[in-house]
């Protein structure tokens, strides 16, 4: 891969900090590059080229009538974590764009999500090969209990900007 974009620049310094410090500080920074990240309480876990892990408590501002995460909040989870793997491997030259999301809820889930992203070193290659494109970014969500409550499909498209 190339240079770092401005994403994976601003998360440099982050990656040398402890682990326990480093987890909010990343939450930190998305929330300040996309602050509606905030607004339902997701956390960052894990960012890297390849990889986004993003967790979601089961709180008072994403529970459902039924005691569980909102189906809403679980679909933000996975759309952030797959947006935000797209986003640290982009040229600053180029702008993500979500084309499509398909969820089907399985079953429901127990206590909160953790949502991992994962981006191929081919996908993440095309980036910076191809001017525009669109790739289906790889999610799984798990629930407190392990299972995976829904399933993703995910397409990120990219452009230059200014076309």
């Amino acid at each position: 891969m190339s240079q770092l974009n401005f994403i994976a620049r601003s998360l440099a310094p982050v990656q040398a900090l402890p682990s326990f410090l480093r987890t909010r500080a990343q939450t930190v920074l998305f929330r300040r590059l996309v602050p509606f990240t905030g607004t339902a309480g997701i956390q960052f876990d894990e960012v890297s080229s390849d990889r986004v892990a993003l967790r979601l408590a089961n709180g008072p501002r994403v529970r459902n009538h039924i005691g569980g995460v909102h189906a809403a909040a679980a679909g933000l989870l996975a759309e952030t974590a797959t947006g935000f793997v797209v986003a640290v491997n982009l040229p600053d030259d180029k702008l993500p764009l979500l084309r499509s999301m398909k969820i089907d809820y399985k079953r429901r889930a127990q206590g909160g999500l953790r949502a991992v992203a994962t981006l191929t070193p081919e996908q993440r290659q095309s980036f910076l090969d191809q001017p525009k494109g669109d790739v289906a970014v790889a999610v799984t969500v798990t629930d407190e209990s392990g299972a995976s409550p829904m399933e993703c499909e995910f397409v990120w498209a990219w452009v230059t900007k200014g076309v």
